[in-house]
């Protein structure tokens, strides 16, 4: 397949209010498939956060949901297939996103895989910065200590979030868009990657306000567990939204 249709287009940082509202639209049009689908994020962000407080470590949390957004790619194939389908008037039920995953390419598991390698050494550095600045301090994860936070968890946030936001920076280039032109094979990995890198930075200061919109969203609802079966559907529909303002598709 030649690169003729990887050529990204010009989008502007009020398109990205169009993109929401379709997010919200769609998701209005399959409210049970997409929270059931979302449901499966949301459980296991449940169990890595009961964990941690178990384990004394609950200002953890925030790094382990900051890191959920380098493994999602892993998960987007089921959400773009129920925008599709809504989009070509098709109908959709429960499983339609549970078998799309089920059938995603080798070339997308690669990009995941990916994504779950950076996301290991995201939460390996994220522990050793841990150990260093609030050490072995039992920290369960209870309502207090998050509204009594001291200097020694602001640090650890500080600094794991700068670290943090570099290897979110080269996922998001990676895999923001090379992800939807696998799902609709429009491209062969290496193809999609390079298309998805050119976007990005063509497009730097929107897609840069997109990543941080994402991101804290996500963040909050993980944090915030219940929100994430409504706000991961809506924002993963808003990204293929984006992603086919980019990249039309063309006759």
């Amino acid at each position: 397949m030649n690169n003729t249709g990887l050529d990204p287009a010009k989008v502007t940082p009020s398109d990205l209010t169009a993109t929401i509202k379709s997010g919200w639209g769609i998701f209005r049009a399959a409210p049970l498939p997409s929270a059931a689908y979302a449901s499966v994020a949301a459980l296991i962000g449940l169990l890595l956060l009961y964990a941690v407080g178990e384990l004394g470590i609950s200002p953890m949390s925030l790094p382990f949901a900051g890191g959920f957004m380098l493994i999602a790619p892993a998960m987007l194939g089921g959400f773009f297939q129920l925008a599709s389908s809504i989009q070509a008037h098709q109908e959709v039920s429960l499983a339609t996103p549970f078998s799309a995953f089920l059938h995603t390419s080798l070339q997308t598991w690669m990009v995941a895989l990916f994504c779950a390698f950076i996301f290991l050494i995201w939460i390996t550095d994220a522990g050793v910065l841990y150990s260093f600045i609030i050490g072995g301090t039992d920290l369960p994860y209870q309502l207090p200590w998050f509204l009594q936070v001291d200097e020694s968890i602001t640090s650890f946030w500080f600094w794991g979030a700068l670290m943090g936001s570099v290897l979110a920076f080269i996922i998001f280039c990676i895999s923001a868009f090379s992800v939807p032109l696998l799902f609709e094979g429009r491209g062969g990995l290496v193809q999609a990657v390079h298309a998805s890198v050119r976007a990005v930075f063509r497009n730097f200061v929107t897609t840069m306000l997109w990543a941080v919109l994402l991101s804290l969203s996500i963040l909050i609802a993980i944090m915030l567990l219940p929100l994430l079966l409504l706000v991961l559907p809506v924002m993963a529909y808003a990204s293929f939204a984006l992603y086919r303002l980019v990249f039309p598709q063309t006759s």
